[in-house]
């Protein structure tokens, strides 16, 4: 006697393929990619094709969710009526566009990676995703800086804030060891080896999960934050008046390194020079 089968929806297998990439420690970004392909083409199958079980997706159902992603526009189609309300698509500039043909890829990459992981755990029979092939794309040569252009760039910095001083050096640091952007901006302080000019960029931060090292030049290395300019801003009207002076103390691990006292004779404005305490630093980690 053979045993009854018991049917799962789509909604059953999704979650059972993120516990998959979960076990599997991919990345977060890959994972909520994966779901939101997933959940896309689960509520079109079910509204467009009344479909709830993948052993229900022929390949002729791939095909049509194909042609209606060209034929539809961006975000007028959602995963759940909430993400409409949380998201209010219908304010961005790209609102109804035509969906691009790298999106679509990517959507074909994603279901076919998970019929696949169900062809291969005997949940479907036949795999829809066979013979479907990715959309010839029309890539355009990406137009490159000049020297000129990032000079410029470079050039808008206001180097005296922090924020803009520390993506200045961000920038120098990519183009010099070509550190990508998710790299470079988790960094830790143990990762910088200032005396052999190296970084070791961990294994969970990098796109091939392998630790790596790169290199930096004295150039750069010179870009670091050399000093920090205080300024106090009152706002005062005709019945206050602003003090004499202000004490501003620059701490380093709770001690004082720094002392600045801003008054009308300086334009309640000074720059702290730090280039003593970078050198400080420098003769530690090269005697640790």
């Amino acid at each position: 006697m053979k045993k009854k089968r018991f049917k799962r929806d789509f909604d059953y297998w999704i979650d059972e393929y993120m516990y998959n990439c979960r076990s599997r420690k991919l990345r977060p970004k890959t994972m909520i990619s994966y779901e939101q392909t997933l959940r896309l083409f689960e509520r079109w199958c079910q509204e467009e094709a009344n479909i709830t079980e993948p052993e229900q997706v022929l390949e002729t159902t791939i095909r049509h969710y194909i042609c209606s992603l060209q034929e539809r526009g961006k975000y007028t189609f959602y995963a759940t009526e909430d993400c409409a309300i949380t998201y209010n698509p219908a304010r961005r500039r790209d609102f109804s566009q035509t969906v691009s043909t790298t999106t679509i890829n990517n959507y074909i990459r994603n279901l076919r990676v998970f019929f696949n992981w169900l062809e291969r755990d005997y949940v479907i029979k036949k795999n829809p995703m066979r013979k479907i092939r990715q959309l010839k794309n029309n890539r355009q040569a990406k137009v490159f800086l000049t020297d000129e252009d990032l000079r410029k760039l470079l050039g808008k910095f206001d180097k005296s804030y922090f924020t803009e001083h520390r993506d200045y050096v961000m920038i120098l640091l990519m183009l010099d060891s070509g550190m990508r952007l998710g790299e470079c901006s988790t960094l830790l302080v143990t990762d910088v080896e200032l005396a052999r000019k190296r970084i070791n960029l961990r294994a969970e931060e990098t796109k091939g999960r392998k630790d790596r090292t790169v290199y930096f030049s004295p150039k750069t290395e010179v870009a670091r934050l050399t000093s920090i300019t205080v300024k106090k801003l009152w706002n005062t009207d005709a019945s206050t008046e602003a003090a004499e002076y202000v004490t501003v103390q620059l701490l380093r691990n709770g001690i004082v390194v720094k002392t600045a006292t801003l008054n009308a004779q300086n334009n309640w404005h000074k720059k702290l020079n730090l280039k003593l305490m970078s050198n400080e630093c420098n003769k530690k980690i090269c005697t640790n």
